[in-house]
């Protein structure tokens, strides 16, 4: 196996790395809580992050390369030992480009108790607008990937219970977008229950606008 260095691949290792140290920042993820992925444009193939990396340390030889297959075709790491959850969506969505797996904290207590997240703003709304839910299930699993793939087919953010959440877009910027607002979305849905709201929500009329936009 060779190490990512050139091309496409160097580009992508650059945009891995930067939303890397974000997620960390964001503390959406700790330490080597949580993995990344982006599609090779137009190929079969996805960078991911190796196991046990650290998402705030990532660098060129931090990353593994694998096919829709499952197989390892290159890179310097063994890849995360999530690594089905990215294979499985990218083979069931097309159109995606770019996963973002982390560990966001108020996201995964609200969905241990039971409590909707709700989106509260335009950018939650817009960007995010609904979000699916896997029970939960061994990570690394079969089950959990297969799942939480088929879930993603309606939705671009699904909860894993007990666990985080996975996020996805057209581009890894834009998985990443979505994994930062579905995190504010719950804790400014934690702060409404702190207060005692149970039932803000955004308007239903500007919903039906956003679908027509």
């Amino acid at each position: 196996m060779t190490a990512v260095v050139t091309g496409d691949e160097h580009d992508l290792v650059e945009q891995l790395t930067d939303i890397g140290l974000r997620c960390v920042s964001q503390a959406l993820a700790l330490a080597s809580g949580g993995n990344l992925s982006a599609r090779l444009p137009g190929s079969d193939r996805f960078l991911i992050t190796g196991s046990g990396e650290w998402l705030d340390e990532l660098t060129p030889k931090s990353f593994s390369i694998m096919n829709l297959d499952g197989e390892r075709i290159g890179g310097a790491q063994l890849p995360s030992s999530e690594w089905k959850l990215h294979q499985r969506t990218y083979r069931a969505r097309h159109d995606v480009g770019g996963i973002v797996h982390v560990h966001p904290q108020h996201t995964v207590l609200l969905e241990a108790l039971k409590k909707p997240i709700r989106f509260l703003t335009l950018d939650h709304a817009y960007y995010v607008a609904s979000v699916g839910t896997v029970p939960f299930l061994p990570n690394g699993s079969d089950e959990l990937a297969d799942q939480a793939a088929e879930q993603l087919l309606e939705h671009n953010a699904v909860i894993l219970a007990h666990h985080g959440s996975s996020t996805v877009g057209d581009s890894i910027h834009m998985a990443f977008r979505r994994a930062m607002l579905l995190e504010e979305a719950a804790t400014t849905t934690f702060r409404a229950l702190t207060l005692g709201d149970e039932h803000t929500n955004f308007p239903e009329d500007a919903e039906a606008t956003l679908a027509h936009a």
